[in-house]
C-alpha cells in the first residue's frame, strides 16, 4: 500500500461515522474527479470529473470548476452539509481547489 492509500483509509475511517454525505475527491495526472457519497445507505449521489465539464484554464481552475458543478448537483439534490474527504492527499492545489468552488457553489464544508 503506498503512503496515500494508508492516509486515505485512516482519513475515511474518521469520516463514516458522520450522518452528512462526504465529498470524495480523486485527482489523476490530467483531471479531477468528485462524487458525494452517502456511507449510510452506501451509494454514490452525485458524481462529476473534469473530462465532462467544458472548463478551461489552469489544472487549478479545473478543479474549482469541479467544484462548482459538484455543489450545484449536490444543492439540486436536497444536499447542503458534506463532509470533505481529501482521499490522503495533501489539502493544498487542485485538492483545495475543489473544495473552495464547491464552497463557492453553496456547499457547507
Amino acid at each position: 500500500m503506498t503512503t496515500r492509500l494508508i492516509r486515505h483509509k485512516r482519513i475515511k475511517s474518521k469520516l463514516k461515522n458522520s450522518t452528512k454525505p462526504r465529498l470524495s475527491v480523486y485527482k489523476s495526472a490530467k483531471y479531477v474527479y468528485a462524487q458525494l457519497i452517502d456511507d449510510v445507505n452506501q451509494n454514490t449521489l452525485v458524481a462529476v470529473h473534469s473530462k465532462t465539464i467544458n472548463a478551461k484554464g489552469t489544472k487549478q481552475d479545473i478543479a474549482s470548476a469541479v467544484g462548482k458543478e459538484i455543489a450545484k448537483l449536490a444543492i439540486a439534490k436536497g444536499v447542503s452539509e458534506v463532509v470533505f474527504d481529501r482521499g490522503g492527499y495533501l489539502y493544498h492545489g487542485r485538492v483545495a481547489a475543489v473544495a473552495n468552488g464547491a464552497r463557492e457553489g453553496g456547499l457547507k464544508l
